[in-house]
């Protein structure tokens, strides 16, 4: 590997090692924790949708944070329809909460609303959400993460082919993030080239959606390394890129994704499966944590505008290690 990357990729190597202690120094390790409380407070939870993994846990460490601090949760799901996002938010805004955790959503449509809250001087916090509107911000080392996934996708290409890209939701500020570190690793490999144009992921049906939109492209480029890899922003188009690279009997063809849906770090622990690295993050402990900031702003401590919980690549060769605590953090949380 470290012929392949050259000087360009030791540079690469040292701006990621460099984000990883930056999220080292943000980690919350607070061992005031155990004396924080809600007690008396409501706390406005606003989320985009449960219907994902990272979403479903992410929520779950929120609203059971609050509970275990004593709190009231005044929880919303928007079901993936940012007008009920927006809703939500109005909602949040006339019942004036002591706090307003948001996760999630398009950062166009939302910004005008999470200004609102906090013109009304309500404290806002957010989850994979930037803004300037907030007073904290808590979530994984997306530069990390964007600039390491795309770092393990160059080099299980041996620095040369063609990728498919899934870019449909740029106005998303975690995979604007990621996709800008794709960019740029991409910069320092010139034979590393991204097919046009670009295919857009969905909500819903988005594994139905990968698959059929991988199976055409594979069925235009039907020769052998002439698609080496699929990029996704998220690890649920994964899924659907995996099956159709099989299906087609594409089995040079390796998928990367982020998240790390129990489903797919399972596909990544398959020596056959296609699904060849995810990076898997902590989201119950991203929730859990922001409303830890929440519960230290309203007894006066200052908190950061970031805060930055540890993500982990997991690949073919460590997946057996690295990916059974995150598939035993699913199941004790019922998810499979």
């Amino acid at each position: 590997m470290e012929e392949l990357f050259g000087r360009s990729g030791n540079m690469l190597k040292m701006a990621v090692a460099a984000c990883a202690l930056l999220c080292a120094a943000y980690t919350t390790g607070d061992a005031r924790a155990d004396e924080l409380s809600l007690k008396g407070k409501k706390i406005g939870v606003s989320i985009v949708g449960t219907d994902h993994y990272w979403d479903l846990m992410a929520f779950k460490g929120i609203t059971e944070e609050i509970q275990k601090l004593g709190g009231e949760a005044i929880a919303l799901d928007a079901g993936r329809k940012d007008q009920q996002q927006i809703a939500h938010l109005q909602t949040l805004l006339a019942q004036k909460p002591d706090a307003v955790v948001e996760v999630l959503g398009n950062i166009e449509v939302l910004n005008p609303w999470l200004q609102k809250i906090k013109e009304a001087g309500i404290p806002l916090f957010t989850v994979d959400t930037v803004t300037p509107h907030a007073l904290n911000n808590t979530t994984s080392n997306n530069y990390n993460i964007g600039a390491e996934i795309a770092l393990q996708m160059v080099a299980d290409m041996g620095g040369k082919g063609n990728v498919l890209v899934f870019n449909g939701f740029y106005s998303v500020p975690v995979c604007k993030i990621r996709y800008d570190q794709l960019k740029y690793v991409l910069t320092s490999f010139p034979e590393v080239k991204i097919i046009e144009p670009e295919l857009r992921d969905v909500i819903p049906n988005t594994v139905q959606k990968a698959y059929s939109d991988v199976t055409d492209m594979l069925t235009k480029m039907p020769e052998k390394d002439s698609v080496k890899a699929v990029w996704a922003c998220w690890d649920v188009p994964q899924i659907g890129a995996s099956q159709a690279a099989e299906a087609a009997g594409r089995t040079e063809v390796r998928t990367y994704g982020i998240d790390g849906s129990p489903e797919v770090i399972k596909m990544v622990m398959d020596p056959k499966s296609t699904a060849a690295a995810v990076a898997a993050q902590q989201p119950y402990e991203i929730g859990r944590t922001a409303v830890q900031n929440v519960a230290k702003h309203l007894a006066g401590q200052v908190v950061p505008p970031f805060t930055m919980v540890p993500a982990v690549l997991i690949n073919k060769e460590n997946a057996a290690e690295k990916g059974k605590p995150f598939l035993d953090a699913a199941e004790a949380a019922g998810v499979k």
